[in-house]
This record gives structure tokens, sequence and C-alpha cells, in this order.
């Protein structure tokens, strides 16, 4: 057995990563989390000329969610990609007896504070949830909630994509399911992919953005350390940049 595992471990070609280059430069911007104080701030930092993609998150823990989204969706400029948080929200809109108390105790109590809408905990069930579903789809409006429903998972330039979560490094990215690009895989922060891609993310907090192994780590804990990082990924190099 320790034969066969040393022989898959020299057989494993060690990952080989040319630098991230890009089509055109672009900006990446990590999870938002309700900050929208500090994405203005950092939009205000980023230059002017490039198109910026933001890797999901914008809801829930911080302190204007409803105010982000309403800001995003009214900046067509602006690429916005899924995050589990969104993922969530959809689904306490869908179904909220089933999938509310999930939300509520991830951030999504804090969203539907924003609102007013309050009283409720992970314990809550029944009425209470269809009633705050009810309240809060008023509130936001249907064109609001089927923009987040609609938000694509991936955005793909040169040898970089970007997504939400992660990717199981075993397989073609695209060949990830949806709810793995969304939610992430077990092995994509400890296992480098094979096939040279870059992968510019958020949805694991770091203490500082990593760029190394193939990925672009975004995830700051803006709504907690009010740094809010984006990634500036030019063909000649990567600038972070952070509130």
């Amino acid at each position: 057995m320790l034969k066969s595992l040393l022989a898959r471990l020299r057989a494993a070609p060690k990952p080989v990563f040319e630098d991230p280059k890009p089509e055109a430069s672009f900006a990446v911007i990590g999870d938002i989390h309700g900050r929208l104080d500090l994405l203005q701030a950092l939009l205000e930092k980023l230059p002017g000329d490039v198109p910026v993609i933001c890797v999901g998150d914008y809801i829930d823990r911080g302190p204007a969610s409803v105010e982000t989204l309403r800001f995003l969706k009214d900046r067509p400029e602006i690429t916005c990609l899924k995050g589990n948080h969104e993922d969530m929200l959809v689904s306490f809109v869908t179904s909220p007896e089933e999938k509310g108390p999930r939300w509520i105790r991830n951030g999504g109590l804090q969203t539907l504070a924003d609102l007013g809408i309050r009283g409720l905990s992970e314990m809550t069930r029944g009425m209470k949830l269809r009633e705050a579903r009810n309240t809060f789809v008023n509130e936001v409006g249907e064109e609001l909630i089927d923009w987040v429903r609609e938000l694509p998972l991936i955005r793909w330039s040169g040898n970089i994509a970007v997504l939400h979560a992660g990717a199981d490094p075993a397989v073609p990215i695209e060949d990830n399911p949806a709810r793995t690009l969304i939610w992430g895989h077990p092995d994509f922060m400890t296992t480098p992919r094979q096939d040279g891609w870059w992968i510019a993310h958020g949805h694991t907090i770091v203490d500082e953005a990593i760029v190394a192994d193939g990925r672009i780590s975004l995830d700051t804990g803006a709504y907690a350390t009010g740094r809010l990082t984006a990634a500036v990924i030019t063909p000649d190099g990567i600038e972070l940049v952070s509130t």
C-alpha cells in the first residue's frame, strides 16, 4: 500500500502556473456582504477604464444589503456573479418554510432587518416565514429578485476564470456543477489545479488577499474587518487594492 501511494505521488506532475494573462485588463472585487460604503470607496480607487467583476455575496451580515443590490443592479457596466448568499436568498423566496431557517442563521436576519422585518430567528417556522417572504418581495420588488436569480456563475478571460467559491481541482472548471461554483469544493483551497487555470474567487475569508498556486483569493471579510479587496488584473501583472 505504501509503495502504491509513493508511486502515485511520484507520478503526479507538479502544477506549473504561467502568470495570469487576461485577454484585457479587468478588476475583480471580493465579497461585499452589505458594505455598500466600502464598495463605493473601493470603486473610487480602481482605474476608471477597466471593467469590474464582483464575485458574489453582496448581501447578509453587513448593514446595507438591499441597498447594495439596488446599487449594483443599476450599474450594468459592473458584472455581478452569483454567490451562495444570493443562492440562499432565492431559495428563501421560492420556499420560505423549508429554506428560510438556513438563510436566516447565515446572515439573512440582517438583510431582512434592512427592511424592518424583525422578530425572526433560525427556529422560526410556518406563517412567520411566509409573511417575511411576502413582505420582502413586496418591498424589494420582483424585478430585483429576478435580477438576483439570473446572475451568472462564471466569467473567463485568458487563463483566468472568475467565480464565487471555487471548483473541483480534479475536473475541468466548466464541468463543475453550479452548486460547486457557488458553494465551493473541499479540495479547492488545498489542491492546486493541474491544468494551469487561475481562479479569481471569494467565499473563503483570508487575512490578506492571496495570489498563489492558481488562486486569486479576495474575500478579506469586509463586513467584519472594514477591508474590501479588489485585484486589478492586467497583462502586465496584478495589483491588489483595498479599502
